[in-house]
């Protein structure tokens, strides 16, 4: 090899370097998942980012936050890709051109915690409203996320439902707070609360908050995966946002999913739902 040809070699390699070292080439490896906080309290994302990234090059950054906040974040240009549980808001979040793509990826279901003396008398109710409508009638301490989750939206459907509004009222009371925390005031306070199922369950042996309420159709708890719009905003790393959701339906991970906490609690957290009919699942 030439001198001439040693020298232009020895220029690539160099400029490969000066690159791989830049902060472009940095972000374009960073990946900011805005989530919400049930996947992270659940463990969920501890078992499936280590995967992730060993098998994809990418470096997963994770913001858990309520599904209201995670949209917020997509909508400013602030997160690549999305994993929330809020179907309404989600299609709001669609239609406005915020995300290209919105896949199917699990569910589990809600359920009402509360103290095992059950002041409210609601243990075991069929219905989830009607559960609602007797601890407001009863004034029983009940903790609201207040955050604009998913949860927290799942809960004030089912205060219209039951014809109540518990803003303002001395047993109504807002954290502000994550899942896993609000369980924890909950607990603390001896007081209900709505949680999914998955973070009840991480978090239940140190809580002393039974299920009380459970099983009703409208207590269905469905995450989807987004990909935020890079026409939308230019910064968005949208080969790492589409990596992400491609790799939470496929195969590989959908198994994951369905067999996740199956050792710890005898039941899956999660029920994977990739690829199927919406329509199955009554969205």
């Amino acid at each position: 090899m030439s001198k001439i040809n040693i020298h232009v070699a020895l220029s690539v390699v160099a400029v490969f370097f000066l690159l791989c070292g830049s902060p472009l080439f940095a972000a374009q490896k960073n990946i900011i998942l805005a989530t919400t906080t049930s996947t992270q309290d659940s463990g969920l994302l501890d078992v499936l980012t280590p995967i992730f990234e060993k098998q994809t090059g990418f470096f997963l950054k994770t913001i858990a936050v309520g599904s209201g906040q995670a949209m917020a974040m997509g909508a400013k240009g602030e997160a690549d890709v999305l994993l929330v549980h809020s179907p309404a808001a989600e299609k709001k979040f669609m239609e406005e051109g915020n995300g290209v793509s919105r896949r199917l990826v699990m569910h589990n279901d809600f359920v009402i915690v509360g103290p095992a003396a059950d002041p409210a008398g609601i243990k075991g109710m069929k219905s989830a409203k009607e559960a609602c409508a007797k601890i407001a009638s009863t004034g029983s301490l009940f903790m609201s996320r207040g955050d604009n989750s998913g949860t927290h939206a799942k809960e004030q459907t089912l205060w219209k439902a039951s014809g109540i509004s518990p803003e303002g009222q001395k047993w109504y009371q807002q954290t502000g707070l994550g899942m896993g925390q609000t369980l924890n005031v909950a607990a603390e306070k001896k007081g209900y609360t709505l949680a999914d199922r998955g973070t009840y369950l991480a978090l239940k042996k140190n809580l002393g908050l039974p299920i009380l309420v459970e099983g009703d159709s409208r207590l269905l708890n469905i995450y989807h995966v987004i990909e935020v719009s890079p026409k939308k905003f230019d910064r968005i790393n949208a080969q790492g946002g589409r990596a992400f959701a491609d790799f939470m339906v496929s195969d590989k991970v959908q198994k994951i999913i369905g067999t996740f906490g199956v050792d710890k609690f005898g039941s899956p957290l999660f029920f994977p739902d990739a690829g199927k009919d919406p329509k199955d699942l009554g969205l």
